[in-house]
């Protein structure tokens, strides 16, 4: 792995006036540099800082140092971590430049320590990618060297020969290296020099020496001024006052048992346990004997730590101790005797790690969300776990809760990376609380959990479907335009604009477009753009499709059939008898007829469909309503008993013929028809049935006649008896029934008014409907012949 390291605000040192011995030089170490910054991805950053600077205070611009654009800071969401709990830097995205969020203090952040790293991490996203950082504290000279007592009170006997040594409390100084505890200084006096010395763990200490006997005599006390300075510029200075009490002579010195105790301590031992129990003996009587013990040459922090009773030796535990903030704790017990006589033994506590620490996750990087069609193993999250035990207690695995489309891969320095491991889908979930659960390795093993949100964001890869494979509507004839019939409905299972479904008709290439029917974009009602007639269209089928509003969108096509119900809209329609502006028609009737004779048949249809178009048939009005019955489901019209002579010869009948709807609607026949003798009569002028058969206007028009007739009444009645002789003549003369010369015209007079021929009534006859028994042929009558006809018309006629 490369590194560099970079003091802020330091430059290279200049050689001989200038930055580098010539032009070359200075290409190549402008190459180096350009090679390590383009390989930040594998790099550490190292810099330097010394402590007590002010808030956001410059630290580096890491956009030189890893030779990328200011923009990509804030482009990819680069953001810096410090390790632990708290925060100490700060980077500024616009312009790279890392700053301190507060004013360090080397003594405070790394007690104990000769060296001081704060480490530090910047992430990157889009791609993911992690840079390590390295911060070294300098040290600056802020503590001045203080001892644990400003004043060191030696009981010293006046028979101690010259040379004796004296262990002196040892000034302590925060700062370390050369700002750190240097030397010791001794007041001037005749007794006593200062010997220095250190330690092998590197710390220094004095030691006064006797130069001269000293005599209580003489001088009971000495007062000596002890001074401890330290390395930095301008150096600092901590003094202490050594009062000197010369003792009568005490033979003997107090003797530990041991001059290194070693004891080992778990970290959750409770506050008065026994720790250790050091001992020295005096075979001294009275007082000299007497030995009691104290610390000395021990840190703060250990006498906060520990005890220590006075007259027994005994070492307790007074504080909480804890394998994380220091695995070792070293003091040093003097014992001293009445005579004032000192021995002294180290006693070096060990603290052994309990797992009294569960891990810590923190996570470091967390996409918003993921799309659905993300490939598997795409990176969802990255976090760190930390457990502060040692050992296996500080050694962590971790595991996701649950069957879940993810999985944990490590990394380095403890860091995992959460990422897919199967496909996802957001109609079936669209969201994951995924529990991360973090255990360590210990005896009695602890952890602990975080949970991570991942929104899935939809893909447009659903269709739309509709609820019905094909939609049938109604909507009856003759409706109002606009009319709103139905709706067609389709879901998407996709989420914002990939479900948004808009509706439209499909235009069919073999079909022309419907101009009738109109689907709704947003809503998909059906309307009918206008009025449908059941008779000329009955059912209509177009395509709907239903497109959603994804790139691309996706659609679905569906059926839409249309049945037009049937109205009552159409009246029965009168085939035969024509009902035209002709004449009426007459049929002829024999006066032999009996009960039951077929007259004629009524025929009609009906435009509509279903109940609508079924027809019956009622008799309305007649000359004479009891002679005439007529069939209600066939239409046929017949004699309802035989004719008499006291029957009108000419009966006028109106046939009505109504459909089944609701309501229901109706048509009329009107016909006449001719009780004949014989059928000699049938040259009755036509003229004179029509008039009959006007009914009202008949009326009418004799009714202003009158007028005229009486004024010429003699004159009319001789033109009219003239008339009717001659024409009465030429009926004898000319019509013979049945005759082969005189047939056919009477027939097809007959024809012109309004009669069907026979072989067509007939016809009729045989319909379904027509009752057996109320069927007659109509058979041929035929009459008397005249006596001037000859025999060649009788053998015609037969």
């Amino acid at each position: 792995m490369k590194s560099w390291r970079l003091r802020a605000g330091e430059r290279y040192p200049k050689r001989g006036g200038s930055l580098l011995p010539n032009e070359g030089s200075r290409q190549v170490i402008f190459f180096i540099l350009c090679v390590f910054l383009c390989r930040s991805a594998a790099e550490t950053l190292r810099y330097s800082l010394a402590e007590e600077m002010e808030r956001d205070s410059f630290v580096a611009n890491i956009t030189n140092d890893l030779g990328i654009a200011p923009s990509q800071l804030a482009a990819r969401k680069a953001r810096v971590v410090s390790e632990g709990n708290e925060q100490l830097f700060r980077l500024n995205r616009n312009t790279g430049v890392l700053t301190v969020k507060e004013s360090l203090d080397r003594e405070e952040i790394c007690p104990q320590s000769d060296t001081c790293t704060l480490f530090f991490k910047i992430f990157f996203e889009n791609p993911l990618q992690l840079i390590r950082g390295e911060v070294e504290i300098r040290d600056v000279n802020d503590n001045s060297p203080v001892f644990p007592e400003k004043e060191m009170v030696l009981e010293i006997l006046e028979t101690t020969p010259p040379g004796s040594r004296f262990p002196l409390e040892s000034a302590q100084d925060k700062d370390v290296g050369s700002n750190g505890l240097q030397n010791y200084s001794l007041g001037s006096n005749p007794h006593f020099s200062l010997a220095l010395g250190t330690g092998k763990d590197g710390v220094k200490h004095a030691e006064l020496v006797l130069e001269r006997q000293l005599d209580r005599e003489e001088q009971r006390e000495l007062n000596l001024l002890l001074t401890a300075t330290d390395g930095g510029s301008p150096p600092r200075s901590g003094t202490a006052q050594i009062r000197i009490v010369v003792l009568d002579a005490n033979d003997n010195i107090p003797l530990f048992s041991r001059e290194v105790y070693e004891v080992h301590l778990a970290e959750n031992s409770p506050p008065g346990q026994l720790a250790v129990r050091v001992t020295a003996a005096d075979p001294d009587e009275g007082s000299y004997g007497k030995v009691r013990y104290a610390f000395t040459q021990t840190l703060e922090r250990a006498r906060q730590l520990f005890e220590l009773n006075p007259a027994t030796g005994e070492i307790r535990v007074a504080g909480n101790l804890d394998f994380e903030e220091a695995e070792n704790h070293k003091m040093v017990v003097r014992a001293t005797d009445g005579g004032g006589l000192s021995a002294h033994c180290k006693v070096q506590v060990e603290v052994l790690d309990v797992n009294d620490n569960a891990p810590e996750i923190a996570l470091t990087s967390l996409s918003a969300s993921i799309p659905e069609d993300a490939p598997p193993r795409t990176v969802v999250a990255l976090f760190s776990v930390r457990d502060r035990d040692s050992g296996d207690n500080g050694r962590t695995e971790c595991a996701i809760d649950g069957d879940l489309p993810f999985s944990l891969t490590p990394t380095f320095d403890n860091y995992y990376e959460l990422r897919t491991n199967a496909a996802l889908d957001r109609e079936r979930t669209a969201e994951y609380n995924i529990t991360i659960t973090a255990t360590d390795w210990g005896m009695m093993r602890l952890s602990s959990q975080e949970s991570i949100f991942v929104q899935i964001s939809d893909v447009n890869d659903n269709p739309p479907e509709f609820t019905q494979e094909v939609y049938t509507m109604l909507v009856t004839e003759n409706n109002s335009p606009m009319l709103r019939i139905g709706s067609v409905n389709a879901t998407d299972a996709d989420a914002g604009k990939n479900a948004r479904i808009s509706y439209a008709l499909l235009r069919q290439e073999e079909q022309a477009p419907c101009s009738c029917i109109s689907v709704n974009s947003e809503n998909g009602h059906v309307f009918v753009l206008r009025p449908l007639d059941y008779e000329r269209v009955r059912q209509i089928e177009v395509s709907v499709s239903a497109s959603d509003a994804g790139t691309p969108p996706l659609s679905a096509n569906v059926t839409v059939r249309l049945l037009v119900v049937d109205e009552n809209d159409n009246a029965p329609l009168v085939l035969y008898p024509a009902q035209d502006s002709s004449p009426a028609s007459s049929e002829l009737v024999p006066m032999s007829a009996e009960a039951g004779y077929l007259i004629t048949k009524v025929v009609a249809v009906d435009a509509d469909s279903g109940q609508n178009s079924w027809l019956s048939y009622h008799l309305l009005r007649a000359t004479d309503p009891g002679l005439f019955a007529v069939g209600a489901q066939s239409g046929e019209v017949w004699l309802r008993r035989p004719v008499t002579d006291r029957d009108a010869m000419k009966q006028k009948l109106v046939i009505l013929v109504r459909d089944n709807g609701r309501p229901p609607l109706s048509a009329t026949a009107a016909l006449s028809a001719l009780l004949l003798k014989d059928f000699s009569d049938v040259r009755l002028p036509h003229s004179s049935l029509a008039t009959e058969d006007e009914g009202g206007s008949l009326t009418t028009y004799l009714i202003i006649s009158l007028v005229f007739v009486s004024l010429l009444f003699l004159v009319s009645i001789s033109a009219f008896v003239t008339r009717k002789v001659c024409k009465r003549k030429e009926l004898k003369g000319e019509h013979v029934l049945y005759g082969t010369g005189h047939l056919q015209s009477g027939l097809a007079d007959a024809a012109a008014a309004g009669t069907l021929p026979h072989p067509y009534c007939y016809e009729i006859s045989l319909t379904t409907g027509s009752g057996n028994s109320e069927f007659k042929f109509l058979k041929p009558m035929v009459p008397s012949l005249p006596p001037h006809q000859d025999s060649g018309s009788s053998n015609s006629m037969l």
